[in-house]
């Protein structure tokens, strides 16, 4: 959920621990800091920078405030000693001590590590460099954009691989993203896919099962293209699965891959929450529970973060509904 719906609920349920309220049965382990601040540059003291030395401001919509990337180290790297020079993030910078007694003090939930910003490819670089930028590169597999992007790659990876020789067999779900999807099918094609991503996403699908995890993925958009191409690479889990894309019907999903991938998401963040009614709602979660998640295979779970603009007492109809809290039930 957003800032804003979190603040609402916490308004509604004062004091409460929302994950309980709705019976959320997935707990995250944190990820280690750093012993130290990154030796980043950070021209504007008015941003908020992150470790790769993103800067962010604070940019208010109708409907909510969002953190965007204002300023973009990597925009005009153009030469290879300029990404060689560069002060990466190190995992050496970071204490994975303690990550196992950590997981147990979640207690009996599906422990989960990771997030749904690792790699995260697209997105992630694009942030540091401008998605436009970060395209072009993959297309042309421009070599100091490759080299830019494998830099954050391969730091995940590694940093993945620590936490989870950690974490000791505690993860139940290790938990990446990669943003593959438009609302009207992949953002590449097949081949660029097999050429590009392929590889890539793979190391971290064979690490997460490397470590006896389930591996989830987060991508927004129309993967159904692409989706035998996940299945064959191992994955066990497509998150946030959004129903308006192309493709993209629940039903369709579930009957031409539920028994070999299980989806998480399928509540619709685009319309039925945000502007549906209260039945309308209720519908579309029932619709979840009793057909897509008649033999498992199936996360709850709005399609992606709720937006602020969505009113609270639709939020509680899917809930009650996932809960069987409905008059009557």
């Amino acid at each position: 959920m957003t800032p804003e719906i979190r603040a609402k609920l916490m308004g509604a349920f004062p004091g409460a621990d929302l994950l309980e309220v709705f019976g959320i049965d997935l707990r995250s382990v944190r990820h280690p800091r750093p012993l130290r601040e990154p030796e980043i540059e950070r021209p504007d003291p008015s941003l908020t920078y992150d470790m790769w030395g993103v800067g962010y401001k604070e940019v208010a919509y109708q409907s909510g405030t969002y953190s965007e990337a204002h300023h973009l180290p990597f925009g005009e790297m153009t030469e290879m000693d300029e990404v060689e020079s560069y002060p990466w993030p190190d995992p050496d910078n970071y204490d994975f001590t303690n990550m196992a007694a950590s997981c147990r003090e979640l207690g009996d939930y599906a422990i989960c590590f990771g997030g749904a910003g690792i790699p995260d490819i697209l997105n992630g670089v694009g942030r540091g460099r401008s998605h436009g930028r970060v395209i072009k590169d993959v297309m042309t597999g421009d070599r100091v954009g490759t080299a830019i992007i494998d830099r954050r790659v391969d730091f995940w990876h590694e940093f993945c691989r620590r936490g989870l020789e950690a974490c000791d067999g505690e993860v139940d779900i290790f938990w990446l993203g990669e943003d593959l999807g438009t609302q009207n099918g992949p953002f590449f094609s097949q081949e660029i896919f097999d050429r590009f991503f392929r590889p890539r996403l793979k190391r971290f699908i064979d690490l997460g099962h490397r470590y006896g995890a389930r591996v989830a993925l987060h991508s927004c958009g129309s993967t159904r293209a692409l989706i035998p191409s996940l299945i064959d690479m191992g994955l066990d889990i497509l998150d946030a699965v959004q129903p308006e894309p192309a493709g993209m019907d629940p039903e369709g999903l579930k009957d031409d891959f539920g028994n070999r991938l299980t989806f998480c998401g399928l509540i619709s963040t685009q319309q039925t929450l945000p502007f549906g009614s209260v039945e309308d709602c209720a519908r579309e979660a029932r619709h979840r529970v009793d057909v897509i998640g008649r033999e498992g295979g199936y996360f709850f779970s709005p399609a992606h973060c709720i937006q602020p603009d969505t009113p609270l007492e639709n939020i509680l109809a899917i809930y009650r509904v996932a809960m069987g809290r409905e008059p009557g039930s």
